[in-house]
């Protein structure tokens, strides 16, 4: 059986493809349109790059999908069976040949109904868009976040918790998984028919992105960096506008504007650096208060989270290292691009029951679910005449060849095999360089438009994880995706001061043995010749491009400058 999850919104729209309970594929909107955070329009109400990205990578057509998983988002004003003045208002746009979006759980409280179904032209709309067989699922867009953390996260029990700005009715929900099923604490549908709380401190931390100066829904990692050179002066002041009750529950009531009028006022009277420690400072105490309510309620000592908030991977070393939690795993595709993978998820809990979910769940050990691109080295240097296609081809050649470009002081390029997904690049879409020197930063900041307080996050040998950082049971299986930050130890910050941030931490990834990627086979052989078991890694892209996806992006990113070699399809292509 194959489902194909999708998600319409207006933001991080994206698609996946499981068979049975196995994911196939999972592409984000962005990859393929090369627009930022790219989501649907009106003149493109569905993401279909990427689901025909998925489709396509399965060797399977549209004809072939048995269920389609929707998230509750943006679809034609047309889509859906509505009464009263919303039918004769529907029915002026269609006769003018006007197009609008309109999101699917207002419509069903507008429409006064629990199911989405219920309100959708689900014939038509099937047929139209080519998925004749299929059936439609709708998802609730917690949930969705929630349910990949958990069946992937390896722990028998857990509290799955979720928090971002808003979606169907709510920014948080908590629930109980266990091997006999899911069980809802909160945030599950009642708030679509309540009154929506202006409790989100996903939103409140995206309007203190925006009074810094940056783009909200987007940059939100940058005031993470920036916190660091900080003082949260106003943490309380900011903290003390919420409470949070026994339940768990984050309590507020914030008005629409209200959010983007107190991230003004605080970033008004302050320095950059301490109005962003004083949002970080706020979300960090009051989570913190969440969490350790939910586990004295729970008795359940495994975080397994998702949703925007937890991007925020300093948050997530705040909860791990100040709640009784023993362990944590944050979803690496943690944002609403990740949607699709919850939706087909609670399919299958919903269809094939939680005992055949239960014995499907694994340990999460791979993002790598884009298109791998076998595309011709010799063809590719044909059409990039001013580079050159070095002669080695012997695959240790290679990356000897590569690693002595790092001890060189080069940045290198890497394009190898089944792209990311998700926002972190994880060596198939990296750009590698040494960690010994400080400069590197700034160089490499400068070829990239990158922010110069960000920091540069570190790829480490498994074996010297825990000699290095601060790696353990707790965060290790969240630090192979590159989600949580940890302190570096004190005898290794000054060996590589490019991969250590201004607070002494780094967010590392952890590279196992297996699978022998070339990623880890580079890192072995810098290893052996420098003694250091890490290397800066940083996505392959430009500030506010998405990561790149194809050989074509990579070799135009070289031409430009922005490194010095490019390892593509095993082959090493130079200025």
């Amino acid at each position: 059986m194959y489902i194909l999850g999708v998600h319409t919104g207006n933001h991080d729209a994206s698609a996946c493809l499981y068979k049975d309970f196995d994911l196939i594929a999972a592409v984000s909107l962005e990859r393929l349109t090369r627009v930022k955070d790219a989501g649907v329009t009106t003149d493109e109400p569905m993401p279909n790059p990427a689901i025909d990205e998925c489709l396509a990578i399965a060797g399977i057509g549209r004809g072939d999908v048995d269920v389609l998983a929707l998230s509750r988002a943006l679809f034609e004003y047309q889509e859906f069976t509505l009464t009263g003045l919303r039918a004769v208002n529907q029915a002026w746009y269609r006769l003018r040949g006007r197009r609008k979006l309109r999101m699917v759980d207002q419509m069903m409280r507008k429409e006064g109904k629990t199911d989405a179904s219920a309100i959708f032209r689900t014939e038509r709309f099937l047929a139209r868009e080519g998925f004749g067989r299929a059936r439609l699922h709708f998802y609730n867009h917690h949930l969705a976040h929630g349910l990949p953390a958990y069946f992937y996260c390896g722990f028998d029990e857990a509290l799955i918790h979720t928090a971002d700005g808003y979606g169907d009715g709510a920014s948080y929900s908590a629930r109980i998984g266990r091997p006999s099923g899911v069980e809802l604490l909160f945030g599950g549908d009642e708030g679509l028919f309540g009154r929506r709380e202006g409790n989100s401190l996903g939103l409140l931390y995206g309007r203190f992105t925006a009074a810094l100066g940056f783009t909200a829904s987007r940059h939100e990692g940058k005031v993470v960096g920036l916190a660091a050179h900080g003082r949260p002066i106003a943490a309380e002041r900011v903290a003390s506008m919420f409470r949070v009750e026994e339940t768990g529950r984050i309590r507020a009531d914030f008005r629409k504007n209200q959010y983007a009028e107190v991230a003004a006022a605080v970033c008004r009277d302050l320095s950059r650096g301490d109005a962003a420690a004083s949002i970080q400072v706020a979300v960090e105490v009051l989570m913190t208060q969440s969490i350790a309510a939910l586990q004295k309620r729970t008795n359940l000592r495994n975080l397994a989270v998702g949703g925007g908030v937890y991007a925020n991977v300093r948050l997530n070393r705040h909860l791990l290292e100040n709640t009784a939690a023993d362990a944590m795993f944050i979803f690496p595709a943690m944002g609403d691009v990740g949607l699709p993978i919850g939706g087909c998820l609670d399919y299958l809990l919903q269809h094939r029951g939680p005992e055949e979910w239960q014995r499907n769940r694994r340990v999460l050990d791979s993002m790598l679910l884009g298109r791998d691109h076998r595309a011709d080295p010799d063809a590719l240097a044909a059409a990039f005449p001013k580079l050159r296609l070095s002669p080695i081809r012997e695959p240790d050649a290679v990356v000897a060849a590569v690693a002595d470009a790092l001890v060189a002081g080069k940045a290198v390029g890497i394009h190898d095999g089944r792209m990311e997904f998700g926002p972190r690049a994880l060596g198939a879409r990296s750009i590698l360089a040494s960690p010994t020197r400080r400069e590197i930063n700034d160089s490499l900041n400068a070829r990239l438009s990158r922010s110069d307080f960000m920091p540069f996050a570190p790829v480490v040998l498994s074996e010297y994880a825990e000699q290095v950082f601060d790696i353990h049971a707790g965060n290790a299986h969240a630090a192979h995706f590159m989600t949580i930050t940890c302190d570096v130890r004190a005898a290794w910050r000054d060996r590589i001061p490019a991969v250590v941030h201004i607070d002494g931490s780094a967010r590392p990834q952890i590279v196992d043995p297996e699978p022998r990627t070339l990623y880890r086979r580079i890192l072995e052989a810098w290893h052996s010749r420098s003694g250091i078991p890490a290397l800066v890694n940083t996505s392959f892209n430009v500030h506010e491009e998405p990561i790149i996806d194809t050989p074509e992006q990579a070799l135009i990113a070289l031409a430009a400058d922005r490194v010095d070699l490019l390892v593509l399809n095993g082959r090493i292509f130079e200025h």
